[in-house]
């Protein structure tokens, strides 16, 4: 055989094996996606630091035994060197099992342990237990306290008494003789809560627990809500022969909200003293805590349209107040860029974060509210501030200062110098400090690679081992025909540039055309465009591009990472320019010569719901068919503390609310539409989609819906998630 013809052969042969090995490469399947699980890496939850910082604590499950235990590790080997809690030691009487919990906590001086059983969440972060304190030298364990359930068991500085809420009131167990004292009495169901919060602060200002002992463990500061003005909604459930229906109060844009107070209980007097918090009503609490002094409570103060931010300090004993920082907005303060307040142990200065600069950076001020510097500056954001070595005097934080698809670890001194950056690959980052400050436990993702968990010391970033690489799970994922993210950017009409991501099938051919489904979230401060592993629904995404789709996503005007005129420009405005965007991007998609500009889809969930059906309505010249989960349809049917901030109130912005809600535009519909729905929402509630398919039957439009009975914002539980992406799966695939 001459030299030619065997080159010829071998290339051939090399041909037939990589169309064998694509042939037979496994398929992705939903199966593997909502049942398998098989994109999810492994993690490291639980690692809760003790007060050394050499050690860390962690529960886990007997397989076996079915035994829960609570073990301490040695954070730099990671072995474990003794339980704390064994399952076994937790038999409970006249029965033969064992206590099953479901959270714990130790206590200051880690001596004993609260165990959380019976564990029901209420709605997205409260919940309620039964808890048990167990006492590690002797083995023992015993209720808290009788009766019914309990939340948010949390112990005293000290470590010598409990604080928990019961129906709308605040109990204090003495630990030492196990009595339970009655700190309020005024809490009745949709009428007064004291120790926690009312829906609305729950979901928008992301707490549920409101008390907060003192440093020295002789007071208990705590908010009060008298939701009695405050309208209800009713919610049924379905089932049984009758259906059941819950009431509970939720403030819609424009209507009464509670009426919030803050008060200190101190327990050697037995007494409750209320702070002066002013004589306006109609305005939040968002954030409470104790600075370093003992009788200094912080509060901050947000007036009702939220374009007024106040730092006070109350004096815990006499209720007086006085206004330390003020920060004015023509828009809005949102307490999610301004929620790094934290008191030095000095007790003399604070650090504290804001956009003055047009970006969100830290500040340092004193305990009169005086600026002594800026200590982070530059056109990026710090997206986390992970705490201080008061020690070293050095800050540690993640921003997007390399670029907004990224977080990228750094530390700077207090001085606002020596600035380093410890992270190196692209991708996301975040970081889990021990209390010194001695090691940091690092959580590493990006488009290509899966989570990657590891050890380091700190302040030098030197890696001590790894703790989990999730090399298994890249080595399975090796074995299917996968695409790649790719990310893009193009720039608008407006002279505006946006950053995009899309997903291609892995036999991706240029000369070909493909249909794309678009996926947006949109909504203000949120990134759908990130370099970071893949959710469960990105992995959906490449179940699509198997199936020949290209999937792409787009960071509008309006979302995260960008600093803060990008984000708010679309004050007063929600959807007007995130629509304007989407609908360019879609046309910047379809003017590429591989995608069929014919064939545009559209998707997304709650306020990507919202997106999707005004897209659809507002862009029926190019999208042929959209997805709408869970839609704010109206936003005067959504609550006060978040649409508000965005829009006004529907009294001083009716435009604003109208122009842009999609049951005003119902008879522009001409593509594909599925409109899904949980009737249990109690976050954008049915009745979203009720109207708006209210709405579309006016005006004579055809469209598809369904409805998941009971189901809450998220739309899960047994097979309820696999029925879902079936049934948007059939749909893409039929209408696209």
């Amino acid at each position: 055989m001459n030299t030619r013809l065997l080159k010829n052969t071998l290339t051939a042969i090399g041909l037939l094996l990589l169309i064998a090995q694509k042939d037979y490469a496994q398929q992705i399947t939903l199966e593997d996606i909502f049942d398998r699980n098989i994109f999810s890496p492994e993690t490291v939850r639980g690692i809760n630091w003790m007060n050394d910082g050499q050690y860390y604590t962690s529960q886990v499950h007997d397989d076996t035994s079915y035994y829960e235990h609570i073990l301490k590790y040695d954070i730099t080997s990671g072995n474990v060197v003794d339980t704390l809690v064994n399952g076994a030691n937790l038999m409970l009487k006249d029965e033969p099992v064992a206590l099953t919990f479901m959270d714990y906590a130790l206590s200051p001086d880690e001596q004993k342990v609260l165990l959380a059983t019976e564990l029901e969440p209420i709605y997205r972060r409260s919940t309620k237990a039964y808890y048990y304190l167990y006492d590690i030298a002797n083995n023992t364990f015993e209720p808290l306290a009788a009766g019914d359930k309990q939340s948010y068991a949390t112990f005293s500085p000290d470590g010598s008494k409990v604080a928990f809420v019961r129906d709308n009131n605040l109990f204090i167990v003495t630990l030492a003789d196990m009595s339970v004292k009655q700190v309020t009495q005024s809490g009745q169901k949709n009428k007064i809560i004291n120790g926690s919060t009312d829906w609305v602060y729950e979901e928008e200002f992301g707490f549920a627990q409101a008390f907060y002992w003192s440093p020295k463990s002789d007071k208990l500061a705590f908010l009060t809500f008298d939701e009695s003005a405050v309208k209800e909604y009713d919610m049924q459930w379905w089932g049984g022969l009758y259906p059941t229906e819950d009431k509970f109060k939720y403030p819609k844009a424009g209507e009464q909200n509670s009426v919030v107070g803050v008060s200190v209980y101190q327990l050697a007097k037995d007494k409750t003293t209320t702070m002066d918090i002013g004589k306006e009503k109609d305005m939040y609490l968002p954030r409470v805590q104790w600075t370093q002094d003992d009788n200094v409570l912080s509060v901050i103060r947000l007036n009702r349209l939220q374009n007024q931010m106040e730092l006070l300090h109350a004096n815990a004993s006499t209720g007086q107040t006085t206004t330390i920082l003020t920060e004015k907005s023509k828009t809005y303060v949102d307490i999610e860029f301004n929620d790094n307040l934290t008191y030095l142990k000095n007790g003399k200065q604070f650090i504290h974060s804001n956009e003055e600069d047009g970006y969100k950076h830290l500040y340092l001020y004193d305990m009169q509210g005086n600026l002594i510097r800026q200590i982070t500056q530059g056109n990026w954001e710090v997206s986390s501030f992970l705490g201080i070595d008061e020690q070293k005097g050095l800050l540690y934080y993640l921003s997007t200062e390399v670029t907004p698809l990224q977080r990228q670890l750094y530390t700077i001194n207090i001085q606002g110098k020596k600035k380093q950056r410890l992270t190196r690959q692209a991708g996301t980052y975040d970081a889990n400090f021990s209390p010194d400050f001695r090691y940091y436990i690092q959580y590493y993702g990006a488009s290509q690679q899966p989570l990657r968990i590891s050890l380091h010391q700190a302040p030098s970033g030197k890696q001590v081992r790894m703790i989990e690489d999730n090399k298994a799970l890249q080595q399975n994922l090796a074995s299917y025909n996968l695409g790649k993210k790719e990310f893009f950017t193009f720039t608008t009409d407006d002279q505006v540039q946006l950053n995009g991501y899309m997903i291609k099938p892995a036999d991706f051919d240029s000369t070909k055309q493909y249909p794309v489904l678009m996926y947006v979230y949109g909504g203000p401060g949120s990134q759908t465009v990130t370099d970071d592993w893949i959710s469960q629904r990105e992995a959906w995404f490449y179940f699509l591009a198997q199936k020949g789709y290209i999937v792409a996503s787009i960071d509008n005007r309006g979302t995260g990472g960008r600093g803060k005129d990008f984000r708010q420009v679309t004050y007063a405005n929600l959807g007007k320019y995130e629509v304007q965007d989407q609908i360019a991007g879609a046309k910047y998609l379809g003017s590429l010569p591989y995608i069929d500009q014919k064939r545009v889809g559209i998707w997304g969930w709650s306020y990507g719901g919202y997106m999707t059906l005004l897209s659809l309505l507002m862009g029926n010249d190019v999208f042929t068919m959209g997805v709408a989960v869970a839609p704010v349809t109206n936003w005067r049917f959504y609550d006060t503390v978040y649409t508000e901030r965005y829009l006004q109130t529907p009294q001083l912005n009716a435009e604003g609310y109208d122009n842009y809600s999609p049951i005003n535009h119902a008879a522009k519909l001409e593509g594909d539409l599925l409109l899904i729905h949980g009737t249990g929402d109690d976050n954008v509630h049915f009745q979203n989609s009720i109207e708006m398919v209210d709405a579309l039957v006016a005006e004579g439009k055809q469209f598809e819906s369904f409805y998941y009975p009971n189901r809450n914002h998220g739309i899960y539980g047994g097979n309820t998630r696999m029925h879902l992406f079936n049934m948007i799966t059939d749909f893409v695939l039929k209408k696209l």
